[in-house]
């Protein structure tokens, strides 16, 4: 959430940001209402310094004033209630078109419409040359007993699955490698809970917009998508001391999505599921731009670091203003290679805020002079299986059908080198 006075000063530039990034905003019609909530709350604060002074002069009035004082306080409280309900709508009114209101994208953000527009700004790897057709992931899996497809669908319905034997353990390992390989770079594990209160869904922004690819619980709370939401709602209402900062989390969790509006995408196979499991990588630093900015590079270069490791082909994009959210500054994503298919698939977003998300959820700090300041976040996904675990059986494959297992995984599976058909992991 920008800082309305920032909004007032800064007309043109929330404009400009609204222009770029698509939106529909009337930002005239935030500042009218706006204006209008200054004029009633200062009708409220009038009225309330009248009742207080009313109030005192009652108890020090003669009978006969007090009679007076009783019956102007009398249509005091009635004057006074009247506003209070005028603020009340008033505020509804403000805070609904505040929260359209979009952060303010990058001098680097590139125009652009939608994704399409979204530019590839590096490539890294040798995609695997395959003297045989490769098979995709579905038929490897399939093959090998790593999945069952079938009983999935059985049990939750439409993209369920269950992931078997090597297909668990494979996952298992890639999971296990990531939280050492990211803990190695000075991140404090967690594990965060998944049903998380509706307002926290606000402060980072996933509603209202996203309202419908979410799960809501009979209670009016939400399943989580993503560990960036407990995350940041851990410390919500809190200050902060500068010697604390960065903060730096890797947080797993179960996540949850409904895929809304992606009905004929993808629905074969693992790269597009209701549930799966993720770590998160998420920082909390001072309210400085160039160590956002600095720090943004550095969580997403942490994930690509971790896909070379691996051998992965990937590309990396940056995400022009049509396709880049309401809630943030800047976003790359990172797209894996899928040989099966010969095409890049996402499978990490980098993205930075500013003070964005920690204002909404009044996450603070104190600076050097002890100054209370915003937070700036930013967050990265670490690893996110199955679609992970999807790309490397692909990249992976051989001319029967195994899977070789990438050298850094085979500690966490006791040595093993193959996946092939009578094998185990």
């Amino acid at each position: 959430m920008l800082d309305i006075k920032f909004i007032r000063e800064n007309a043109e530039v929330v404009k400009d940001a609204i222009r770029k990034k698509h939106l529909t905003l009337d930002l005239e019609e935030l500042l009218k209402v706006d204006a209008e909530r200054l004029a009633v709350l200062g009708k409220v604060e009038t009225a309330r310094a009248r009742q207080n002074v009313v109030s005192q002069e009652i108890v020090k009035a003669s009978p006969d004033a007090r009679t007076k004082l009783i019956a102007e306080m009398t249509a005091l409280k009635a004057g006074f209630k009247l506003e209070e309900s005028n603020l009340a709508e008033v505020m509804k009114r403000w805070q609904t078109l505040m929260l359209q209101v979009p952060n303010l994208p990058d001098v680097s953000v590139p125009e652009g419409a939608d994704e399409k527009e979204n530019q590839e700004v590096q490539v890294w790897g040798e995609k695997p040359k395959f003297d045989f057709k490769p098979q995709d992931h579905v038929e490897l899996m399939l093959k090998l007993k790593m999945v069952d497809f079938e009983r999935g669908t059985k049990v939750h319905g439409f993209r369920g699955c269950f992931l078997q034997g090597a297909g668990a353990d494979l996952s298992w390992a890639l999971i296990n490698y990531a939280r050492e390989f990211f803990g190695r770079k000075k991140f404090v594990p967690f594990i965060a809970p998944t049903i998380i209160k509706r307002e926290y869904f606000y402060g980072t922004g996933h509603l209202p917009r996203e309202a419908d690819d979410l799960y809501k619980t009979q209670d009016g709370d939400y399943l989580s998508g993503t560990a960036e939401v407990p995350m940041m709602a851990y410390h919500a209402d809190e200050i902060l001391s500068a010697d604390e900062l960065p903060k730096q989390y890797l947080a797993f969790s179960p996540c949850f999505r409904r895929e809304a509006g992606s009905h004929g995408k993808d629905i074969k196979g693992l790269i597009r599921v209701h549930e799966f499991f993720k770590l998160e990588q998420l920082i909390l630093c001072s309210a400085d731009h160039a160590i956002s900015a600095t720090l943004h590079e550095e969580v997403n270069r942490n994930y690509e670091e971790f896909l070379e490791s691996l051998k992965l082909p990937y590309r990396r994009l940056l995400i022009c203003g049509g396709d880049l959210s309401l809630s943030k500054v800047k976003q790359y994503d990172t797209e894996i290679w899928f040989p099966a298919q010969g095409v890049y698939r996402e499978g990490s977003s980098a993205s930075y805020y500013h003070d964005f998300q920690t204002r909404r959820f009044n996450i603070r700090y104190r600076g050097p002079e002890g100054k209370t300041l915003f937070a700036h976040s930013l967050n990265c996904t670490a690893v996110a299986t199955p679609r992970l675990l999807a790309s490397l059986v692909e990249n992976y494959q051989t001319v029967d059908g195994s899977i070789i297992i990438p050298e850094v995984l085979r500690p966490y599976l006791g040595g093993q080198t193959v996946i092939g058909h009578g094998s185990s992991a």
